[in-house]
């Protein structure tokens, strides 16, 4: 199944994110789930995430997101996860 994982960063805090980006895109190659990915973007600045990853289970996309060295390290002010089915592309 397809999940859409949708964060938003707390404001105020790009350097957080920044400094933690590395070990996010690392994380996402090592764990293979990732079909898609990007930053969301608010006034020319990164802000958030687009996430689309390809699991089992809500179960997992949940995990994933918990593991996420972004979530771990309090960036988002709000996470999202949502079912999504992929029409176009």
């Amino acid at each position: 199944m397809l999940v859409a994982l949708i964060a938003r960063d707390m404001p105020g805090k790009i350097e957080l994110r920044r400094e933690n980006r590395a070990a996010h895109l690392d994380y996402i190659e090592e764990t293979g789930l990732v079909t898609q990915a990007g930053p969301l973007i608010v006034d020319g600045e990164m802000a958030g995430s687009l996430v689309i990853l390809d699991v089992e289970t809500m179960e997992q996309a949940k995990d994933w997101a918990d593991n996420d060295p972004y979530a771990k390290v309090g960036l988002f002010e709000s996470v999202n996860l949502i079912e999504w089915k992929k029409v176009i592309g």
